[in-house]
């Protein structure tokens, strides 16, 4: 029997304004390291900018890079519909509170948030939440939420140290090869089925 073919062609990689998402480059040179056949695109929200250059991602993903904010787009090329239609697969890593948030209650304010509503791709989300944020029924709501949402696939916590805080506790974001790894096998059972 020939195993389904669960590559993914295009891979759109959303970075959000946790510290972790300083680490971007590296993911992204993984994954064009790992996976030379697929196309990248990168999009990173406001806040991810204040830790990762927009020009250094760029570069590595040779695409210019999406910055959700309607303001960065004038004219009929608004991105959300092209982000929407072109990814095979998202990978929003790391995934800020606000994120989880906004994404699990349905809000589309924003071009990626729209287009994360709108899209057919599988949608990989790996949180990075802050330290005592899941013994939030609030927080565990809304992962539940995710975690059972069809075309979504949520990357369980780890144990990581706060840069903040300094505090080690439950909430780091899986690493990203780790998100895709959980992707593909959603990916697998859902072609064998």
């Amino acid at each position: 029997m020939d195993l389904p073919d669960t590559r993914f062609g295009r891979v759109l990689v959303v970075g959000t304004g946790a510290l972790q998402v300083a680490f971007l480059p590296f993911w992204i040179n993984w994954l064009n390291n790992s996976l030379p056949d697929t196309e990248i695109r990168v999009a990173l929200t406001r806040s991810a900018c204040r830790f990762v250059s927009r020009d250094a991602v760029s570069v590595l993903s040779k695409r210019d890079v999406v910055v959700d904010d309607w303001n960065e787009f004038s004219g009929p090329n608004v991105p959300h519909v092209d982000i929407a239609g072109w990814a095979d697969l998202v990978l929003v890593h790391p995934a800020t509170l606000n994120f989880v948030s906004r994404f699990a209650l349905g809000a589309a304010d924003t071009p990626l948030m729209l287009a994360l509503h709108s899209t057919d791709a599988l949608v990989g989300v790996a949180p990075s939440l802050p330290p005592g944020s899941l013994k939030s029924p609030v927080v565990q709501g809304h992962l539940e939420v995710l975690r059972n949402r069809p075309g979504v696939v949520l990357a369980p916590t780890i144990v990581a140290e706060s840069a903040s805080t300094g505090e080690v506790a439950d909430g780091g974001s899986a690493p990203l090869n780790e998100l895709y790894d959980l992707c593909v096998a959603r990916a697998t059972a859902k072609a064998a089925a």
